[in-house]
C-alpha cells in the first residue's frame, strides 16, 4: 500500500510537524515557522501539490502564538488535498505583528492571498514582493478581521479628487 501525502512529510520532515490527522482524505500537517519555505516546497516540488488554493488566518485571541496561518493545496494530477498550518511569532513582545517567510517564490498565486492575511489580520509575510493592502484603502488603521479590533470604531473618510478626463 503506498504511503499518503501527510505520511510522506512527516517521513520526510519528523519534528518539524507538530501535530498530524487526516480524516476523510482531508489531511493536516500543523507546521514549525521555520520550515514554512522548505515545506512548501517539497509539498509542490515532490508531492505535487502544484495548486495553493487558499491562504486564510485564524486568531485565537487570548493564546501565544496568537495567529495560525493555514494554506490549502491541491494536487491536480492526483486530485488530493492537503492542508498545511504553522503559528507564526511576532517579532517583539510589544509587537502584535506576526512575520512569516512568504510562499510566493513557490507559487506566485499565493500573492494576492498574503496580501488579503496581511490586510485583514497584519500577518507580515517577509520577501512578499508587494505587501499592502488589497482590500481596505492606505488610510485604514488597524486590521478588521482580528477578534480585537472594535467594531464600532471610526476610520478615517478619505475624500479622492476626481480622476481628469
Amino acid at each position: 500500500m503506498s504511503k499518503t501525502a501527510l505520511e510522506k512529510l512527516v517521513a520526510r520532515f519528523g519534528a518539524v510537524v507538530t501535530a498530524q490527522h487526516a480524516q476523510h482524505g482531508n489531511e493536516t500537517a500543523s507546521i514549525q515557522p521555520a520550515s514554512w519555505v522548505e515545506v512548501a516546497t517539497y509539498c509542490k516540488d515532490t508531492l505535487g501539490f502544484d495548486m495553493a488554493t487558499d491562504l486564510t488566518v485564524v486568531d485565537y485571541l487570548g493564546q501565544e502564538p496568537r495567529f495560525e496561518v493555514v494554506l490549502h493545496l491541491y494536487a491536480v494530477a492526483t486530485k488530493q488535498r492537503l492542508r498545511l498550518k504553522t503559528r507564526p511569532l511576532a517579532t517583539e513582545v510589544s509587537d502584535e505583528t506576526p512575520v512569516l517567510a512568504s510562499l510566493f517564490s513557490v507559487w506566485p498565486a499565493v500573492n494576492w492571498l498574503e496580501r488579503e492575511a496581511w490586510d485583514l489580520y497584519g500577518v507580515k509575510f517577509e520577501g512578499h514582493p508587494d505587501l499592502r493592502r488589497i482590500l481596505m484603502y492606505e488610510e485604514f488603521v488597524g486590521h478588521p478581521l482580528r477578534k480585537d479590533y472594535p467594531k464600532e470604531k471610526r476610520q478615517p473618510l478619505v475624500r479622492r479628487p476626481p480622476a481628469e478626463t
